[in-house]
């Protein structure tokens, strides 16, 4: 009969996505949600010791020259299966990672337990797009394309107009979709193209380059602004090299200030646990959720943010930026 423990990683097997504060290494947020399971799976009651009979000899009173040895059964636990000799049932747990995200960014993170590994393979090799936002300021340049590198040219952005960088927006989306037919490798002329491109499926055949299915500003107020982008395949890095090309088109210099995750695929911020829920208890909650929803839900398509998604990510105030950060670091 299974343990209280193992039902309970049972109901633990499956996908789940958390958020990922900036500044942090995803390998320490794994492992500290690996640590927190591991806690939460060893605080379950264990099963009672099995007994086993055992003779017991009693030595009776010397009488006189005689000694006799008296024998009773008695039913005694079977140390042997404690758990202080036995240790810990579950002293390691595979926790997977989706599309990763690297120390400078935040947001939404996947992550899988125990069978979940193998729907987070699945959840690979689907065209699931991503949406970021970006946080980007004219006027400045740097080897990495981030505020965080080395300054190695300044330059004016007064030029600059929203209609301006809404024009450089628009013809890079129409190059990116170019890019998008071109690695679809589907006959644009037929049904299923038009049928997949309806659905959202349209999209790249395996590893292709990064695609950029969707870019729009949202906030402009020079030297800052804000940009959501949807894409495929893309890195981080190719991110913050996204913002510093569009400074070079508008005839001046940008720098990326921050990448933030909203959406991967189906989950969004709405979905993602913060650090002070990385416990066994509402990871177990969250995987539940998934696994009741995955069958109504449809892929994502390349939309526009709904505005309880943009909510969500104003509620992320900085205070509690740097408070998820000390956490994780702790």
């Amino acid at each position: 009969m299974a343990t209280p423990a193992v039902r309970m990683f049972r109901k633990l097997e499956g996908l789940f996505c958390v958020y990922k504060p900036s500044g942090v290494h995803w390998k320490l947020v794994r492992d500290s949600i690996e640590t927190n399971l591991l806690k939460g799976l060893d605080a379950t009651p264990s099963q009672p010791l099995s007994h086993e009979v055992r003779f017991l000899a009693h030595p009776s009173p010397e009488t006189g020259a005689s000694k006799r040895l008296t024998v009773s059964a008695a039913s005694v636990p079977v140390l042997s299966k404690h758990p202080l000799a036995t240790g810990p049932e579950f002293q390691h747990i595979r926790v997977g990672v989706g599309h990763r995200l690297d120390a400078f960014s935040s947001g939404v993170l996947v992550l899988a337990i125990g069978n979940g590994n193998k729907a987070l393979n699945d959840f690979y090799r689907t065209r699931v797009s991503r949406d970021y936002t970006l946080e980007g300021e004219f006027g400045t340049a740097t080897d990495n394309f981030a505020h965080t590198g080395r300054v190695v040219e300044r330059s004016t952005y007064d030029h600059i107009t929203q209609d301006k960088l809404e024009r450089v927006l628009a013809m890079l989306e129409g190059v990116n979709q170019k890019a998008l037919l071109m690695y679809s490798n589907i006959d644009m002329r037929s049904q299923e193209a038009y049928q997949m491109a309806v659905e959202g499926l349209l999209g790249p055949e395996g590893k292709s380059a990064p695609i950029l299915t969707g870019l729009r500003c949202i906030r402009f107020q020079p030297p800052n602004f804000t940009l959501e982008v949807q894409c495929l395949n893309e890195t981080q890095k190719y991110l913050r090299k996204v913002v510093h090309e569009i400074g070079l088109e508008l005839r001046s210099t940008a720098v990326c200030k921050g990448v933030r995750r909203t959406r991967d695929g189906h989950f969004t911020m709405q979905d993602a646990l913060t650090h002070h829920h990385w416990t066994a208890g509402d990871v177990m909650q969250a995987i539940q959720l998934y696994h009741s929803t995955k069958k109504s839900k449809k892929p994502s398509k390349a939309a526009v943010k709904t505005p309880a998604l943009q909510t969500s990510e104003e509620n992320i105030t900085d205070t509690q930026q740097n408070e998820m950060n000390e956490g994780v670091a702790r």
